[in-house]
Formats: C-alpha cells, structure tokens, sequence
C-alpha cells in the first residue's frame, strides 16, 4: 500500500475490531496481549476512544466495552447503505455466470418491491418489472423473505395478506405454506415452481443487513426446463452466495447461510 498509514488509528481500529472477534467487555491487559501491545500504549488510545464516547468502562469490574458512539455510526451506516448499489455488481456477475434473469427486492413495510432486475441473453418474458409488487406466497422472493421474519410477523403478513391463486400450482392453504416455510429457513433458499406463472421457475434466497434482520432477497428466475435436476445445483449455490456477499456488504456478520 502506497498511502502512509497513522500507526495510532491504525492501533484505535485494531482495538475496536477486537470486541468483534473475542468478548464484548475486555480488561486492558486482554486488549494488550491480544494485540501485542503494551498496557501503556494500550491505556492511551482506551483514554483517548472513551473520552469520545467510542468505548465506555464498567465501574464494577473496570473493562471497556463499544460505547453509544459506535452504536450511532452504525445505525446511520445500515440506514443510508444503497442495497442496489450494493448489489449490482454482484447480480451483474452471476447473470453472466448463470446467463438467467436475477431479481432483487426489498422489503418495505408489509410489500415487496422489486427494485433490479438483470436479464440473460435468452430471458424470456415474465411476471416481474422495477416497481412492481411481489406475492409473499407465490413468488421465491417472497417465500425467502417470509420464512426468515420473526414467527409473530410472518403470521400475522400470512393473516393479512390475500392468497390469491395464480397457476393450479399456488400454494394458498396458510398451514402447507408454514410448512414450506420451515423448509426454506433449513435450506437456506426458496423455490417458485410454476407458482406465479406457467413455465416458470425461480430459486431465491434472502439478504440481512448487519443487524441480523431480512430486507430483502434475490432470485434466478429462468424457463422450467432449463432448470432441471442437472443444472440446478449450480443455480442454488450461485444464488446463495450472491445473498451471502451482498449480506455481508451490508454488514452482517450472522451465520454463515451458505
């Protein structure tokens, strides 16, 4: 790296990644040998990053934990974070790995929107469109983001929500949809089999932000038949990496939902 670095920050940033990767309270002689650094060095920057409210001390047994400060720049990071911008390129990367349209949406209030779509050489028309509103039930997008909710807001959207019947495929029966949605979350990725439209078929999986929770999913959505037994393994896995790195980008830092 050809820019000159500033040791201290450097040493500042290292402290603060420490609380990410060992305890959430350390004592000054942890953060000391953990980085191999003196106690004495170890205590200024502390002094220094505490006064800024960027750590906070606990009285009761003296060891520093992230302070209000990081808490705030977090929060403002996850909230003004492009998840299109994000994602583009990785969507970009996988349409010309899988040379299939890709979706992204997002989840906004109790609907989801599509907000990029990608198509391959061959794509086909189909349902979707930027702007436009995706089923919960009947679309892989909308199944991958519902299975990962929290229980109470997935049944009350499934309350809500009408569960409208598209092809003779549409799963509308709220317990059989509970039920698949118990095998996306094990899985890790949802499939719509001809469930929006005929000939159809679409393999998504869902994205969090770097709070843990589910904002939004993406999805291959390609003719039925080119998605047979042989091909689909490369989509799934393709699928679900492009949602682990564009999770990642946004921040989490969850399970691994490879």
């Amino acid at each position: 790296m050809s820019e000159r670095l500033i040791q201290s920050v450097e040493r500042a940033a290292d402290i603060l990644e420490l609380f990410l990767v060992t305890k959430p309270e350390l004592s000054i002689k942890e953060i000391s040998e953990n980085l191999n650094l003196s106690k004495s060095t170890v205590h200024g920057i502390i002094k220094t990053l505490e006064h800024r409210g960027y750590l906070q001390q606990n009285p009761e047994d003296l060891k520093y934990k992230p302070g209000i400060k990081l808490f705030e720049l977090g929060n403002f990071v996850g909230k003004h974070l492009d998840i299109g911008k994000i994602a583009r390129p990785i969507i970009r990367d996988l349409v010309d790995e899988l040379n299939e349209t890709v979706h992204l949406v997002s989840l906004q209030r109790d609907e989801i929107i599509y907000i990029e779509k990608v198509e391959g050489h061959s794509a086909l028309t189909i349902y979707s469109h930027i702007g436009k509103r995706a089923p919960f039930h009947s679309t892989g997008v909308g199944k991958a983001i519902l299975a990962h909710l929290n229980e109470n807001e997935a049944n009350r959207i499934l309350s809500s929500i009408n569960l409208e019947s598209f092809t003779k495929y549409t799963m509308t029966n709220i317990e059989e949809i509970k039920e698949q949605l118990h095998s996306i979350r094990e899985q890790g990725y949802a499939v719509d089999d001809e469930e929006i439209e005929l000939g159809l078929k679409c393999i998504a999986a869902p994205i969090f932000n770097h709070q843990g929770n589910v904002i939004a999913s993406i999805s291959c959505a390609a003719p039925k038949m080119r998605l047979d037994e042989n091909r689909l393994p490369q989509v799934i896995a393709g699928i679900k990496r492009a949602a682990a790195e564009i999770s990642s980008d946004l921040g989490y830092r969850g399970k691994n939902i490879l």
